[in-house]
């Protein structure tokens, strides 16, 4: 293998493992900051060795072992005066020595827990919306902060001092490495439901620069939002919110002409609609709909209802397609007027927490797209 080669392998298994890496290590010593450093550090050794020994068996595996022994060395060091994180450090090097063949399967066995918890880190409400939206995406889509930058076009100073700032924060205020519990849970899922939203959004209608959509973006909000379902798999909000970016992420490719111009809902070609998002959307949807149906809500049923007549409307060749009863879609006979196209979220406002559904609303995130009233 070409050192080339291992590098872009290596740049993948990052974006993969990076996540569940920090996750753990935060874990371990409790702060989100010296997770990441750790787990960077395992990174850079990663760079030295791997082109030289080649690729591990188990590349994830071998990434967390580098990085907890430099976190043993790390306590070790430090010489921490707390007795708890003394005999953490213990009881880590105990636990590597006499057990490690048994660690990993541990923590892959804590993984899900572990990523549940970044998550509620990362969108912590001490932090702005600017900083959780950019933590988020460092920490668990594995985005460099240069990238960040370029998604949003920010300079990559200000996003560096956005994530320190905010990573110093969460530090400074001991913030506990849990899942919320109680009353308090609805209030941080709907801080990590808007941070996802808002990733999304920006992604299906830009708010600044040349491009209008930025399908990168999009991608990783869709991401998260599926590891989140995973992981949260009873609450219905979770899936509402899936299922919104599935049935709105189906729809981009067919949203630009050859040129990159708008193309509006009635005029877009369906064949060129993803067929499988569609179906993933309905499914998290037809989940979610049943979950608040059990908790006695009814807003998610009355939305899959409605997508389920929506279906009635069957793909043609060319150009549209063609409802039963004749009328196009995206026209309303409503005074003879054409009717926009909703915004994301719109006719799915039920399955958005309140955070989330303000977010929709902000008249930066429904801006009309160069000057046009109406939405594509």
């Amino acid at each position: 293998m070409t050192a080339t080669d291992a590098h872009r392998t290596i740049d993948a298994v990052w974006r993969i493992e990076s996540a569940r890496l920090i996750a753990g290590l935060t874990r371990v010593v409790r702060d989100v900051g010296l997770a990441e450093e750790l787990a960077q550090d395992a990174l850079v050794r990663a760079l030295e060795e791997w082109p030289r020994s080649g690729i591990p068996d188990n590349p994830g595996a071998w990434l967390m072992a580098t990085a907890k022994n430099r976190g043993i060395d790390h306590l070790r060091h430090e010489r921490m005066r707390a007795a708890k994180h003394d005999a953490l450090g213990h009881e880590l090097e105990m636990e590597q020595h006499t057990n490690g063949a048994r660690l990993e399967a541990k923590a892959d066995d804590e993984i899900g827990d572990d990523l549940l918890r970044l998550m509620f880190i990362a969108c912590h409400p001490l932090l702005s919306t600017e900083a959780r939206t950019a933590l988020t995406l460092r920490l668990l889509a594995g985005l460099t902060t240069e990238e960040i930058a370029r998604a949003f076009l920010v300079p990559e100073p200000t996003i560096a001092q956005r994530i320190v700032r905010a990573k110093r924060t969460l530090s400074d205020a001991h913030v506990p490495f849990e899942i919320p519990r109680g009353k308090e849970l609805a209030g941080r899922l709907s801080s990590v439901l808007e941070v996802i939203y808002l990733v999304f959004n920006e992604g299906y209608s830009a708010t600044a620069g040349e491009d209008w959509m930025r399908p990168a973006l999009c991608e990783e909000a869709l991401r998260i939002g599926r590891i989140l379902a995973e992981l949260a798999p009873l609450e219905p909000e979770v899936h509402g919110l899936v299922a919104l970016m599935e049935i709105q992420a189906s729809r981009i490719r067919a949203r630009t002409g050859p040129n990159g111009e708008p193309v509006l809902l009635m005029d877009q070609n369906r064949a060129n609609w993803d067929r499988l998002l569609i179906h993933r959307g309905l499914l998290a949807l037809a989940r979610g709909a049943a979950l608040a149906e059990t908790r006695g809500g009814h807003g998610l049923g009355a939305d899959h209802r409605a997508l389920r007549r929506a279906r009635a409307h069957r793909p043609v060749a060319g150009r549209g397609a063609q409802p039963r009863g004749g009328r196009r879609h995206g026209l309303r006979a409503r005074g003879g007027t054409r009717a926009r196209e909703p915004a994301p979220g719109r006719g799915l406002a039920p399955l958005l927490p309140p955070a989330a559904e303000r977010a929709r609303r902000s008249p930066r995130q429904a801006r009309p797209l160069r000057g046009s009233a109406r939405r594509v």
